[in-house]
């Protein structure tokens, strides 16, 4: 096993790394901007390095700091989170190149599934269904040509990224070209890559992911699927599992496909595989996720497995002492609290945290950064921590996340908090039959407007 790590990133995930490393004896590096010295994050580590001044690009993504700050420290490893450089194929070389461990997937193969149409061949070749749609990246009139195909609604994705940037959701002839040319702007802003490629819209549709690890004999474990379907504008904002919609017959299904897709590409380490399900119980792949995923608690509290601690003993060589299926038992949801205006179209919210109070009790978890009298920065993500449950069904479930909402106290600035109580309370909700339009449906818009 490691002796000391360097844990790349910032916010609640690198809190949250921090602490798994210190439960397996590990030292932990924290890296900071100016605008995190006073971080959790940098007072729990063993050390602490600044990368760069506040701006993302010249410290959590500046390849070269992030790589010196690690060597400096005698780290035998790096530890990427989520978000920022953790599927970025140049900085896992960077880390090979400098006999640093990268704790995830090899370049190679990080590479091959961060190229969406790439993917999506070679998921297919695993005998894989996918969404129906262009083979690879197209230029406008190729897309207009698909979509009378296809017919409408079509979906224009970059094929460099994910995340919802590059995205838009086509209707009619008459909006080809103008959401053609934003998609391509917005995927070469985000990705350095305007290529787009063409989906067939499902809907209505659910977005439901298995979780897998896979050690470095090629042994798989299926962790079973995430619900997260509840979203605004492709960012989720609610997941659960099990996921309501899925029969028995389905998920097994689903999971043998992640299985055999996982093997096919040669992937290593922790990943997701994501999935459109239809109301016909068919699926489709649409992209893998290299990495940890935010909503990653959901499958820890229902198979009772660290994945943070497994992608470290992945990593360091280890195998898996469980392969196949892992075990699950009751019902978890995860609620992102983040630092949002719902009533201003999300409009991010940055300010100072006068106080908060996180909610205790049985079945309940906070993972967070954010202390009373500290300033959220307007430099980064707006998430300020997921509140996860457990109990033994989803009634009981969705009654433990209220009760723990309803504790739950974050003054100074607007929070996603009252949207998701009155999510919660929704018929919809509590009954399972919801869809990944849920927000941009009449009761969405409802919820949206008492928020105000």
């Amino acid at each position: 096993m490691f002796q000391r790590v360097l844990v790349a990133n910032r916010g609640e995930i690198a809190v949250r790394v921090i602490r798994a490393l210190h439960e397996l004896g590990i030292e932990a590096v924290a890296i900071y901007s100016t605008a995190d010295r006073h971080a959790l994050h940098v007072r729990l580590a063993d050390r602490a390095v600044a990368v760069g001044p506040q701006q993302a690009a010249q410290s959590y993504l500046n390849i070269p700091s992030v790589i010196a700050a690690a060597a400096t420290t005698g780290c035998d490893a790096i530890h990427p989170g989520y978000g920022f450089l953790a599927e970025n194929p140049a900085f896992v070389a960077a880390c090979e190149d400098n006999d640093l461990v990268f704790v995830g997937p090899g370049a190679e193969v990080m590479a091959r599934m961060g190229d969406k149409v790439q993917a999506k061949a070679e998921i297919t070749r695993a005998d894989v269904p996918v969404v129906p749609g262009s083979v690879g990246a197209v230029r406008l009139e190729e897309a207009a040509a698909l979509a009378d195909e296809l017919g409408f609604p079509i979906l224009l994705k970059a094929a460099a990224g994910g995340g919802g940037k590059g995205m838009r959701i086509v209707d009619d002839h008459a909006d080809v070209e103008g959401c053609f040319h934003t998609a391509a702007a917005e995927a070469e802003a985000a990705f350095g890559d305007s290529a787009l490629y063409v989906e067939k819209v499902v809907r209505p549709a659910r977005h439901v992911e298995i979780q897998v690890l896979v050690d470095s004999r090629g042994e798989v474990l299926t962790l079973g699927e995430r619900e997260c379907s509840i979203q605004r504008r492709h960012q989720k904002l609610i997941e659960e599992s099990p996921s309501p919609a899925l029969t028995p017959e389905t998920r097994e299904a689903m999971e043998a496909a992640a299985e055999r897709a996982a093997t096919a590409i040669g992937y290593r380490n922790a990943g997701t595989f994501e999935f459109l399900l239809g109301p016909d119980q068919r699926f489709y792949f649409i992209e893998l996720n290299a990495r940890l995923q935010v909503e990653h608690p959901v499958s820890e509290l229902v198979t009772g497995v660290d994945l943070v601690r497994e992608q470290l003993r992945i990593a360091a060589g280890e195998p898996l002492a469980n392969v196949g299926r892992a075990s699950r038992r009751g019902h978890a949801i995860e609620i992102r609290i983040n630092a949002e205006d719902p009533a201003r179209d999300f409009a991010p919210a940055p300010g100072l945290v006068e106080d908060i109070r996180a909610p205790l009790g049985p079945g309940v978890r906070f993972d967070t950064f954010i202390e009373s009298g500290r300033v959220v920065p307007p430099f980064y993500d707006s998430l300020l921590g997921k509140l996860v449950v457990w109990d033994e069904d989803r009634p009981a479930a969705i009654g433990r996340a209220l009760r723990a909402l309803g504790e739950l106290r974050v003054t100074g600035i607007p929070t996603t908090r009252e949207l998701a109580i009155r999510i919660l309370r929704s018929e919809q909700f509590a009954s399972g039959r919801y869809s990944t339009s849920f927000l941009e449906e009449e009761p969405g818009k409802r919820l949206v407007a008492v928020a105000e």
